[in-house]
Formats: C-alpha cells, structure tokens, sequence
C-alpha cells in the first residue's frame, strides 16, 4: 500500500522509460522520466486486460485515486465497461454546446449556417434575436416547458405575423432536434404537439390571369404603359419569358447572349440552397425575337451598365422590387395579376391552350422535375426544342395582344 510521502517523492529511476508504484488491488501510480504522474487500474473483462487512466497525481490524490478503482471496480461487478462508459462521458461533453436555449440554438446555428444561403441565415437569425431570444434565451433546456415556447409563439401571432409564427416553431423544432440525442436524461422535445395550438393559415398565392381573353387585354394595356422605358421593357418582356421577379430586375448585359438569343442566368442568382448556388449549373432561358428585338431597342439607353433594367436615377442599381408592381397596379390589374403571378399565368396557357411538353415548361420555370424514368430534367439539354417553344408561346401572346379570335385544338 502507498502512502501519500511515497507518492510524492517518486521517481523513475534513469534510463528507464516508466516506474510503476503499486497501491493494491491493481491500482498504480506511473511516473515518466520527466516527472509527471499518473494513476492506471488494471482490470480484466470478458476475460480481456484492460487499463483504465483515472487521472495525474496530485489533481488526483492517493484516497481519490482509490475511490474512482472502487467506483470502477463497481461497474465491472455490473457487466459494464469502465473504459467505455469514460469516453461516453468525454464525448457528451464535448458535443454538448451548451446548457441554455441561447447557447443550443447558437451551436446548431453555426452548424448549419454553411449549408445555407445569405438570406437564409439572415432570416433565421432574426427570428432567434427577435421571437426566441428574449423569453427563452436564458432558460436552461431542461427547464422548458411547452407553455414556454408557446408564448414565445404568441407573441409572435399577437403582431399579426401567422406564417411567420409557423416558421419560428420550425426553426425551435430543429434546435431540439439538435439538442435531443445528448440531452440529458430529464430532457425532452417541448415543441411536440404546438402546431395544432397555432392559428391556422393560408399561404397567399400570387394573383394571376389564366383566362386567354383577359390576359390579352392584360397585354395590350402592357403595351400601351406611358411610364419609363426600362419598365414599360421589363413589363413586354415578363410575360413572355416568366422568370422570377428578382431575376428578372437584375438581369445584367453580360448575361445575355442575344446573337444565340440566349440569357444565362448564374447559378449563384438562382432560388437555391447555398451548395447548389455554388456548384449548380447555370439557368438558361431561351429568347424569343420579340424579347431579342425589345432587348435591343433598349440596348443603347442602358448597355453601357451593369443592369438592363436600372433605376430611373440609372445610379447602377437594378429596378426595385416596387416599381413593376407599381406599374400594374397604374393600369388596374395590380390585384389581378402579380409579376411573379406571370409564372402561374404561363404555365396554364402553355398546357391548357397550347398543349407544350410539361417537362420543357419546367424547365424553364426553373424547377427541379423527374422525367417518366426519374431522371432529373436536365435544363441544358433540348435547347432548340425550348426555343421553339419559347417563339410558340411569344407568338401566341401576340394573338392575344392582338386580339384575334383564339381557336382551342385538341392535344393528343
């Protein structure tokens, strides 16, 4: 048996490379050449040796180091593995970033924050600081309640905010998703059963025209707008390649490649998460003459720009998101007909009146769609087949614009 004089004066003798002082009952002290200490406790389990570190000496004294063999000597009794359950401990606490909301909710944010795009983060961070914060951020997860998160979520609904409420409650979901697989005993999901506790809503859909007869008057009072150039432009030119708004306003010269009547949108401008923006493929959309000529005629006011479409001030900014709406709203179809509605307007009329290939549609409305053998449409491919549907559909607007009689065939 060791006392506490032996253990400190021990040395290892020179030229060795270890010096073990036995305690008892397997329990020893290892001393290096340089002097430091440790204490082991050799055991066999499963009729397998196995040496189990309980810490340094003196952090660990001779009657701590005693105590932890007794405890391990315990465990063993048991059928389990002192070793294992150890480094079971060490990793709960290396994982778990945290014991408060704020400090769970910071380290499943870090987590995800690269997989996600700048407004993504944006937003989700906001939501954090703003709705979640200020009545749970200081509370320990153990502690919360569903009553808790449910206030939080009020507050949020109080303001008139419902879609914004249901997102809130997603983003406390995924924190206990995050936090639940090393929480503590106690812990639970305080987010189970809430959504049935929130107001109900209905998602608003863009107002869109999908009658050919009001469509076409929609377009002739398009052509007839007085306003300035680049939006009465950018007003010609929606309708007939239904783009995203946003895409639409910042579409920038360089983009555009007008003698192969092409504009490539990048992918980093695109409506995709962050690892798809930076290794997806770029967005092509397929000009028809009409868009070509509009683009031309409106080169030399703009060309010399980053942006087809400035602002009036021509200040190298792209059109705010305000002013087409604007414009519609100028020739009473604004609660009729949205810019992004233009989207839903042509993707009716292409299959209902045309009778156009679904997939081509898609694609150039920039969904991800599986062809018949789940196959990914890929965007790239049947260019002059979406040209040409590009012109059919252009044309067709001309009809309407035109106001000629429309005839329906059957598709087969």
């Amino acid at each position: 048996m060791l006392t506490d004089a032996e253990c400190r004066n021990a040395v290892c003798p020179e030229g060795n490379l270890q010096a073990r002082f036995t305690d008892g009952r397997s329990l020893y002290l290892q001393v290096s050449p340089a002097g430091s200490k440790r204490w082991f406790f050799k055991f066999k389990l499963n009729k397998q040796s196995k040496l189990l570190a309980l810490g340094p000496y003196p952090k660990l004294s001779l009657s701590g180091a005693r105590a932890e063999r007794d405890r391990a000597k315990e465990e063993i009794a048991a059928g389990k593995d002192p070793c294992a359950t150890r480094k079971l401990s060490k990793l709960k606490a290396s994982i778990v970033p945290g014991k408060t909301f704020r400090e769970i909710a910071d380290g499943w944010f870090q987590k995800q924050i690269e997989n996600w795009s700048p407004e993504h983060a944006k937003r989700t961070g906001r939501q954090l600081e703003r709705d979640l914060y200020p009545w749970l951020g200081d509370m320990e997860m153990p502690e919360i309640e569903p009553h808790h998160v449910l206030s939080a979520l009020q507050r949020v609904e109080a303001r008139g905010a419902l879609e914004t409420a249901d997102r809130v409650l997603m983003v406390c979901k995924q924190v206990w998703t995050y936090w639940m697989p090393v929480a503590p005993k106690h812990g639970r999901d305080a987010t189970q059963g809430l959504k049935a506790r929130l107001t109900p809503y209905r998602g608003k859909s863009f107002p869109a025209i999908i009658e050919p007869k009001r469509f076409g008057q929609l377009l002739r009072a398009i052509r007839a707008y007085r306003g300035g150039f680049a939006v009465r432009t950018a007003l010609q030119i929606a309708p007939m390649l239904y783009q995203r708004p946003a895409n639409l306003r910042m579409m920038e010269w360089q983009e555009l490649h007008l003698d192969e009547a092409l504009w490539v949108i990048p992918s980093a401008k695109m409506k995709r998460g962050l690892e798809e923006k930076l290794k997806g493929e770029d967005h092509t959309v397929p000009l028809p003459s009409q868009v070509v000529e509009l683009l031309r005629n409106i080169q030399p006011l703009t060309g010399s720009g980053k942006y087809v479409f400035p602002t009036p001030r021509n200040d190298g900014k792209p059109l705010s998101d305000n002013a087409l709406r604007t414009a519609l709203y100028s020739l009473d179809f604004g609660k009729e007909q949205s810019i992004h509605g233009f989207r839903a307007s042509a993707r009716t009329l292409l299959v209902d009146e045309l009778g156009l290939d679904v997939l081509a549609i898609e694609a150039n409305l920039a969904h991800q769609v599986e062809d018949a053998n789940g196959r990914s449409y890929n965007r790239t491919q049947y260019r002059k087949q979406r040209l040409k549907m590009a012109q059919t559909w252009a044309d067709y607007l001309d009809t309407l614009a035109n106001g000629a009689e429309i005839i329906q065939f059957k598709t087969c």
